[in-house]
């Protein structure tokens, strides 16, 4: 992000203090769901939308699903 000492830069693509693409958590979840591996999700978002996710990312994803459906 370039230098904006006056704090008028405002990012398109990843907001200002967002950690993640908006739709990730979604897609995550949902090739969860049909019983892929985090390893084969990671591989799918690499080869179909060209995003490095890591497993560190998808594995808290779909444990927060996890604990939502055991509730």
């Amino acid at each position: 992000m370039p230098c904006d000492r006056d704090g008028t830069f405002e990012p398109k693509i990843v907001k200002k203090r967002q950690k993640r693409l908006t739709g990730v958590d979604e897609m995550v979840i949902s090739l969860a769901a049909k019983g892929l591996t985090t390893g084969e999700v990671q591989a799918h978002l690499a080869e179909v939308y060209g995003a490095d996710v890591s497993r560190r990312t998808i594995s808290p994803i779909t444990h927060k699903v996890l604990q939502g459906m055991a509730e």
